[in-house]
């Protein structure tokens, strides 16, 4: 089925009875519905990235982009190759295959190869640091992970581990001599800790295609993500096939991408709303997207909005308060129709400049990796309604959400904070069914006998259905867009020698919107110093992952609990606020 564009007049229901039939299906095929029913002369993605130096002019920003258009077809065939190469390794339907890639054709053929055999696929972050890695891929039991060269040394094994290899096949894309090195550890091909590895195109060039696209139907998992809470070890969501009408629903009501777009999600696909809506989304709806290889870059960005004439573009704010703060020129004829925004709160001043420099003012959005987004300041005409500062917007169609009072499970009165939760009684997109292997967990976030799904946040909702976030219940800090767990970053601070206890919080920032802050109790107080701070957030860097480092670390001498002896970061929160307003910041 084409991507179907819903007028004024349609009725939102109906095309939620429509893609929950087309998702839902007993025989539905992923690996069909994202590929292969789109033209294979259509192109799929223009993946987008920095060109060679030599071919950079400076009074040309576009000569700069190196721009690769990939076709449905094209990712048809290389999909094709791949699942037949992933059925000869032994991997077989529901089985995991994980993927530590950045942004690129390897990537895509990756997943849709991963869905054409029906197996499941389980996203890496790239900046997640090699212990974090290895968590995942150990709960998911994965079979094989496909990484790039520069991740290659962050799956060697584990120091102290079990002898022997590790019980995942590992797929490198690119040549042996792109593989990342150091001094202790060269990526020489006959090192035992690489003799094994096995090349992405030297499989994909051994097979042949026309495998064909496994129809397992829309209880079928699909994909294996992880979210970060304030305890324990993270959580793995598996997302069934039927999920993805939701997904559909949130391209067309809430982003409204539409027959003729140019589309682009500049979130990470490691990460819920990058995958969802930036890769899965973009195949479900066939709209032409984009990926931009490398890292963010402000003069890029723009250049690739220009260069591609992108009519819809989605990002965290952070992206946004940086296109804002930087030096970097706005280019001339931006085609930019529709502009969103998601993984924090959008603060007021990305909007007081995006009406002049964009044309476009960036729409709100909420969702959690359990659900999908699910409340918008949507774009569709047949959900939209005048977004109002300050709102993440109303519930989107095919969900029914409302605030339940703090000592109960029913709806609290308008205006009155409370959870933010889903009646999944009337909530007919709704498909999380509880987090793999973890009935305990699972049993959180669920209220009224299995009637509510509690997102873990609080929030309020007005006489008009305009819901405003508030504060995440469960302490999960977001950062440029990423939901961080404190108990990860804690559990690396507490592994150095010199640490008794560790807090981690969030505070204010003018660009990332929030930044990582911890409070350190050392064994020896006297040991605090500026190096050891430093040599802090680089355990924190190479232990849990790059992006998650604090930015200060503040040495304490005890830390606020509560008789049971949980640490209460809310407190540590009020306390860093009040030193930051004492000081004028």
């Amino acid at each position: 089925m084409p991507l179907v564009h819903r007028t004024t007049t349609d009725d939102p229901a109906d095309r939620i009875g429509e893609l929950l039939a087309m998702y839902g299906d007993s025989r539905t095929s992923v690996a069909g519905l994202l590929c292969d029913r789109h033209p294979a002369t259509a192109v799929a993605y223009t993946v987008a990235g920095p060109a060679d130096p030599e071919d950079a002019n400076p009074e040309d920003p576009h000569a700069g982009l190196d721009l690769r258009p990939v076709t449905y077809g094209e990712l048809a065939e290389s999909s094709e190759r791949f699942a037949s190469a992933l059925a000869a390794l032994g991997v077989r339907p529901g089985d995991r295959v994980a993927t530590l890639l950045g942004k690129s054709t390897e990537l895509l053929t990756a997943v849709l190869g991963i869905w054409r055999l029906g197996a499941v696929h389980v996203p890496l972050f790239t900046a997640f640091a090699g212990p974090a890695v290895t968590m995942r891929l150990r709960h998911s039991a994965a079979a094989v992970v496909v990484c790039d060269p520069a991740q290659r040394p962050k799956l060697r094994p584990e120091p102290g581990g079990s002898a022997g290899p590790v019980p995942w096949r590992i797929i490198v894309t690119g040549t042996p001599e792109q593989t990342e090195t150091d001094q202790a550890h060269p990526a020489d091909p006959a090192d035992p800790a690489h003799a094994t590895d096995l090349r992405f195109d030297e499989l994909l060039a051994a097979q042949q295609p026309g495998f064909p696209a496994a129809r397992l139907g829309g209880g079928a998992p699909v994909v294996q993500i992880y979210t970060s809470g304030t305890t324990g070890s993270p959580k793995g969501v598996v997302v069934p096939a039927v999920a993805l009408a939701s997904f559909h629903a949130y391209q067309e009501f809430g982003l409204d991408v539409r027959p003729g777009d140019v589309f682009w999600n500049a979130a990470d696909p490691g990460w819920g709303y990058g995958l969802y809506f930036g890769i899965i989304g973009s195949f479900c709806v066939g709209a032409p997207s984009v990926l931009q290889r490398g890292g963010f870059s402000p003069a890029t960005t723009w250049a690739v909005l220009s260069r591609l004439g992108v009519t819809n573009f989605t990002a965290a704010p952070t992206v946004y308060r940086s296109l804002r703060t930087s030096d970097a020129a706005v280019p001339d004829g931006l085609r930019l129709r529709r502009a969103s925004s998601a993984g924090e709160p959008l603060t007021p001043e990305v909007n007081q400049w995006a009406r002049q420099a964009l044309g476009v003012l960036v729409h709100d959005h909420y969702g959690t990796t359990e659900t999908g987004m699910v409340i918008n300041n949507h774009h569709h005409p047949a959900a939209y309604r005048p977004p109002r500062p300050g709102s993440m917007g109303h519930v989107m169609p095919g969900w029914t959400g409302a605030v339940l009072s703090g000592d109960g499970d029913e709806p609290a009165p308008p205006g009155v904070p409370g959870r933010i939760a889903f009646d999944l009684h009337r909530s007919p997109l709704a498909w999380f069914g509880g987090y793999e292997d973890d009935p305990g967990r699972t049993a959180e976030k669920f209220a009224g006998n299995g009637r509510w799904y509690l997102t873990g946040d609080v929030g309020s909702v007005d006489e008009d259905g305009y819901f405003r976030f508030q504060a995440r219940d469960d302490d999960v800090i977001i950062m440029a867009g990423y939901r961080i767990g404190p108990f990860d970053v804690e559990s690396v601070l507490v592994t150095h020698p010199a640490v008794a206890e560790a807090g981690v919080i969030a505070a204010p920032d003018a660009v990332r919107g929030e930044v990582l802050e911890a409070y350190v109790v050392l064994r020896d107080p006297a040991a605090a110093s500026p190096a050891l701070a430093e040599e802090l957030r680089q355990q924190v860097k190479s232990g849990y992952a790059a992006h998650a480092y604090p930015r200060t670390v503040h040495f304490v001498q005890s830390l606020p609990k509560t008789p049971s002896g949980k640490i209460q970061r809310y407190a540590l929160r009020e306390r860093r606020r009040a030193e930051l307003e004492a000081a004028g910041s």
